[in-house]
């Protein structure tokens, strides 16, 4: 990699900052890499292209394209990541610390892509189920969460410059809302080598994604109320950011994720010779050195019995004196460096204020022996572990973090003892127990979630497929109380909701019908000339229903259903034995019911719907009794269209048909009208289009 001017991607232009230049060096050998400057930018231009430009064509998008744009972007880098690994060397980050990055932030992409199977086929997404909100049922309420119409703001650390990025545009692309990004300067010659690749592919829509290398400046003083601020780095800094007059004046939503004090605990169980015991050293050692400590993740208090402290030190010790240290390329490494020297003298500066509370118990923050490397050139630091035998009493621990590869071990009484000092942290991002004992875990977990964002209980049942105390993942959310940020990322849907506008919509139900697309009970509907099931999936519409014939219930089918079924509930089958309950006499099977009323609403022939793709929810609302009839409205309740997939030697034969889920609003109700029965089922049916 040559010298080189990093650019901005502005408003669909690459442009070089003016003014002063930011050299950034290779945090291994020192040399340097490029020059940066945001100087010259017009910020405010930048956001209101984002809005007018980036926004529009991405809120137009339903969620299955929106998802189906994410995945073809995710292959396309993917099929690039090895240009990645070769930039991410320069930052001090090994194979491993590397694969994290890039390819973790890639998987982020395909997870979020994924969701478009969960969010509806609309460009908003309708939450939860509709409100009854008059005695009649003429007058309901719902909810539906529309993509906000400004830009994500997101202001990165240095220490993930492709995850950090990858994991919150994902989400907020999946919204519908484009992004600005502002990359910690040190370590944005990655970002933007990332970036370049994604505007490359013109997989998005122009607009969809700017990118800030160097300063932030007055950025802030230009967000409007319809924008999203997110930020990740020390509490410090985001607070400050936190109480910007612009975000509070806007009512700007504002999301924190900042470093905390987190815990690893080792439970009275886990003794030595425990596979738990094993674990919670390798653990350690794994935290205190991938990449270099510098995770806001990482584990910085470790807590044990006070009877174990000498073990847990030993076997720490040993562990990180088998830690090779130098570049990431050469054999046999597996511990890079610090992202730079000014981060080293800063980690160091912390170091000493750790050590006023602490003893340095292995390794030297002034000398280390590294592979491949001349340790003064880079921006090397060995693993550093301390003891606090008072963490009562010196409460350094507890407030001073080293972002680096530094961690505190200290004695706890019992597991109450070990609750109360995690809470110290004043909120952390994540703490990990090992243990087997579930009763111990039990009482850890419940005692302490108050102030953490995620636990993890590490024991035998789960090590191999365990991502790690530091591993964030998509489908559940990062972010913790207090020190932490307050704030919250990630989780599947719940993160894309931090990009949506949740908004209460009430009318009849024709009319939430109409707003929604997915059919009330109680609205308008359309009996179709043609029974439902002979309706490809283009040629059906919300509120086509089939109004099917009446079934007499009687006392042979109950009998004929429990020998057939194997229910012979005492409800069922035994009149002599229903005193002091809800019925007068013996009840149909709420089964039996739902399987009668498949009877009468199916189709018998080959058609266009090619399977039974489930059921989504059953209620059984009123007894049936012998001597009842039931009938069923069927109705199309909601329209989801798949894409189509291509043949592969895996798929099976007819992999490749087009079609759509069609969920069914089955309303069974007797001879007086009232439900007695209600469930959503769903059916794969072929689309005319084919191909």
């Amino acid at each position: 990699m040559k010298q080189m001017q990093l650019q901005n991607y502005i408003a669909g232009q690459w442009v070089a900052g003016t003014g002063t230049q930011t050299e950034l060096t290779d945090a291994i050998t020192g040399e340097l890499i490029a020059t940066t400057s945001s100087g010259g930018l017009d910020f405010g231009a930048m956001l209101k292209y984002g809005r007018e430009t980036g926004g529009p064509p991405l809120r137009k998008m339903t969620f299955p394209e929106r998802g189906r744009m994410l995945k073809a972007l995710a292959m396309y880098l993917m099929e690039r990541k090895e240009e990645f690994y070769q930039v991410s060397y320069r930052t001090g980050a090994t194979k491993a610390d590397s694969w994290v990055d890039i390819e973790g932030g890639i998987g982020n992409v395909f997870a979020n892509a994924s969701l478009r199977r969960a969010l509806g086929n609309m460009p908003f997404y309708v939450d939860g189920e509709a409100i009854r909100t008059s005695k009649n049922g003429s007058f309901i309420g719902h909810h539906i969460m529309v993509p906000k119409e400004g830009v994500a703001v997101h202001i990165n650390a240095f220490n993930f410059p492709i995850w950090g990025m990858l994991e919150k545009c994902a989400v907020n692309w999946m919204a519908g809302v484009p992004a600005v990004v502002k990359p910690a300067t040190v370590t944005s010659y990655l970002t933007e080598a990332m970036v370049k690749a994604i505007i490359e592919s013109k997989i998005l829509p122009e607009g969809a994604l700017q990118l800030i290398v160097g300063s932030a400046g007055d950025l802030l003083d230009h967000v409007e109320s319809q924008d999203v601020v997110t930020f990740t780095g020390s509490a410090s800094t985001g607070r400050k950011l936190k109480v910007h007059p612009r975000i509070i004046a806007e009512s700007v939503p504002f999301n924190m994720e900042a470093d905390s004090l987190n815990s690893i605990v080792l439970a009275p169980d886990a003794v030595p010779g425990t596979p738990e015991f094993d674990l919670f050293v390798k653990e350690v050692g794994r935290e205190m050195t991938l990449k270099c400590g510098q995770r806001c993740t990482g584990v910085r208090r470790i807590m044990v019995p006070e009877r174990l402290v000498e073990d847990v030190q030993q076997a720490i010790s040993k562990r990180l004196a088998g830690t090779v240290i130098g570049d990431p390329r050469a054999e046999g490494v597996r511990m890079g460096s610090l992202v730079g020297m000014a981060q080293r003298e800063e980690v160091r500066a912390n170091l000493n204020e750790l050590l006023k509370g602490s003893e340095l118990v292995y390794g030297d923050p002034k000398s280390v022996e590294v592979t491949g490397a001349d340790a003064k050139k880079g921006a090397f630091m060995g693993p550093i572990l301390l003891r606090n035998d008072k963490p009562w009493k010196n409460l350094q621990s507890h407030e001073v973090e080293a972002f680096g590869p530094v961690s505190t071990l200290m004695p706890y009484k019992d597991l109450d003892d070990a609750i109360a000092l995690s809470k110290l942290g004043k909120g952390s991002l994540v703490a990990t127990i090992a243990t087997n004992d579930e009763q111990a875990a039990q009482q850890f977990v419940w005692g302490a979630a108050s102030h953490h964002g995620r636990m993890l209980v590490l024991n035998r049942d789960m090590a191999k497929e365990n991502t790690g105390h530091g591993s964030p993942l998509a489908t559940l959310v990062h972010g913790g109380p207090g020190r932490a940020g307050g704030g919250e990322e990630m989780g599947g849907k719940r993160g894309v909701m931090h990009y949506l506008q949740r908004t209460a919509i009430q009318g009849s139900p024709s009319m939430i019908t109409a707003l929604t697309q997915q059919y009330q009970q109680g609205a308008r509907y359309h009996i179709t000339e043609k029974h439902p099931f002979r309706l490809h999936y283009e040629e059906l519409h919300i509120g086509d229903t089939l109004i099917t014939e009446k079934h007499l219930v009687t006392l042979q089918n109950i009998e004929d259903f429990a020998e057939l079924s194997g229910d012979k509930f005492y409800a069922h089958m035994d009149a002599n034995s229903l005193e002091g309950t809800v019925f007068t006499g013996r009840v149909a099977h709420g089964y039996f019911i739902l399987s009668r009323a498949a009877g009468l609403f199916v189709d018998p022939p080959k058609g266009p719907v090619l399977l039974n793709y489930g059921i989504e929810e059953c209620r059984f609302l009123k007894p049936v009794y012998p001597g009842s009839t039931i009938q069923v409205k069927f109705t199309c309740r909601e329209k989801l269209d798949q894409e189509k997939r291509p043949k592969t030697e895996d798929s099976p034969k007819g992999a490749d048909v087009a079609r759509g889920i069609v969920k069914w609003l089955v309303d069974v109700v007797d001879e007086t009208g009232e439900t007695v029965a209600l469930a959503t089922i769903l059916t794969m049916v072929r689309k005319l289009d084919q191909n």
